[in-house]
């Protein structure tokens, strides 16, 4: 393994262009995937824990996780962004190009993340009443955002090194620093929780902890020179728009997590209509999707610096390889996972709260959504895609649709037509949109693909 992991930038290069891509993308996608798991394992033990405190203090949770999208949204811009210039310069054999695009958004995003703590916690109380927290919620939202608050520069930072590393090829190095946060997470809520009796603050401290823990071991593997990528504030630039082209590239990722706070505020709101329970079971429904949709967003990081890297390289044969591997593999493993899901829906749900209004609302909506997420790997596939690269007004576009420009129109007309159930299958309407909106963007890039094999 350490002859794997500590390549110089020569080896590296030669293993992202000569590996067969299924072994290359299933080798940087297992890491990722594990990563993408515990980071979701642990969301979801912050509400089951917190489901056992009160059904206000688990609407909380979903009231709280705009913020959260707020602060993933300017992490994987200025990540997604650095990652997929970095992989490109890299495949060009451009390193030193590709070190001053890296420090420059690490320390944009330290910059950007320390500007969310100074506001949020000035109007803490405002935005939480404004995106839907009712009389009862809003004490437990409130406790649970100050302390996610304080960890937004680690957090956007954290998105930034993850994705870097990850441009790299070295996926390992991610998973050790984020399974590491997300197991001391999982370990810290009951304590924090219960036996120290913090209620809410403690899940919300926990995740700070575990946060401060991953940006840590994140931050060592640049320090310690074991990535091809130099860290350093010598290398942080204003000039050339660098950090102009990492946002301007990043912008899809800008347009995917911007609009699920979106999403998140109008779900709750709607929700809000038919009751705490609705928002409640609502919320432990996303979390579940989230996290087997975090096993396709893991995949397709697999992929990412893959097509990258060979787009780079003039590899256009080994990038058709790697979308149609993603593709098939995405389906078979998605499929599996929804089909469990879907027959047990009432019995996942009764893990995570007592309340029986709020089981119905989510399982009905869990079966809605699962129905349809082995085809995700087109929404997601297509849209890394186009990012990893450079089609950057095609991957805005794409980014948008899941969860804006189909999943917005859906969630504020369906309650209005069909009631609670218009609230249960608005995502499941708008994942069926947006897959087939992907499909003639593929079909596009790669006649295009094919034009410029032909030219060389």
């Amino acid at each position: 393994m350490a002859k794997n992991i500590n390549l110089t930038a020569e080896e590296q290069y030669d293993k992202m262009i000569n590996t067969p891509v299924s072994r290359l993308i299933a080798g940087l996608a297992v890491p990722t995937v594990i990563s993408m798991l515990v980071t979701s394992i642990y969301n979801m033990a912050d509400t089951f824990f917190v489901s056992h405190i009160s059904m206000e203090a688990s609407a909380a949770v979903g009231i709280v996780f705009p913020i959260m999208s707020i602060i993933q949204a300017c992490g994987f811009t200025l990540g997604m962004g650095s990652g997929s210039l970095v992989s490109i310069r890299l495949g060009q054999k451009r390193n030193q190009e590709a070190n001053v695009i890296a420090s420059t958004a690490f320390f944009a995003a330290l910059g950007v993340g320390l500007l969310i703590t100074i506001f949020g916690n000035l109007f803490a109380r405002q935005f939480l009443s404004l995106v839907g927290a009712s009389s009862a919620v809003l004490p437990y939202a409130s406790s649970y955002a100050r302390y996610i608050f304080w960890g937004a520069p680690f957090m956007c930072a954290s998105f930034v090194l993850n994705n870097v590393l990850r441009s790299e090829g070295k996926a390992f190095f991610s998973m050790i620093a984020l399974t590491s946060g997300g197991i001391l997470n999982i370990l810290l809520d009951p304590i924090f929780i219960f036996a120290l009796d913090l209620g809410i603050s403690g899940a919300a401290i926990a995740t700070l902890v575990s946060q401060l823990l991953s940006f840590t071991i994140l931050l060592s593997w640049f320090l310690r020179r074991k990535a091809v990528c130099h860290m350093s504030i010598k290398n942080f630039t204003l000039k050339d728009k660098v950090l102009a082209k990492v946002a301007w590239t990043g912008i899809p990722s800008l347009a995917r997590q911007g609009l699920a706070s979106i999403a998140t505020i109008l779900l709750n709101t709607m929700a809000g209509r038919f009751g705490d329970a609705a928002i409640a079971g609502m919320s432990i429904t996303t979390k579940i999707i989230m996290f087997v949709a975090s096993i396709m967003i893991g995949i397709g990081q697999g992929f990412s610096p893959v097509s990258g890297y060979n787009y780079g390289a003039k590899r256009y044969d080994r990038v058709k390889q790697a979308y149609r591997f993603m593709l098939t593999s995405g389906f078979c493993i998605m499929l599996a996972f929804a089909s469990v899901i879907f027959i047990f829906a009432r019995q996942i749900m009764a893990a995570f709260i007592d309340d029986e209004a709020a089981r119905a609302v989510g399982s009905a909506a869990l079966r809605w959504q699962v129905s349809f997420i082995p085809f995700h790997p087109l929404i997601v596939g297509t849209n890394m895609l186009m990012q990893s690269t450079r089609n950057i007004k095609a991957a805005t576009f794409l980014s948008m649709n899941r969860q804006g420009i189909y999943f917005i129109p859906a969630i504020l007309l369906l309650p209005g037509i069909l009631g609670l159930t218009g609230v249960e299958i608005s995502q499941f309407v708008a994942d069926v949109l947006s897959a087939l909106t992907a499909i003639p963007y593929a079909i596009h890039f790669f006649k295009k693909l094919g034009n410029l094999e032909k030219s060389l």
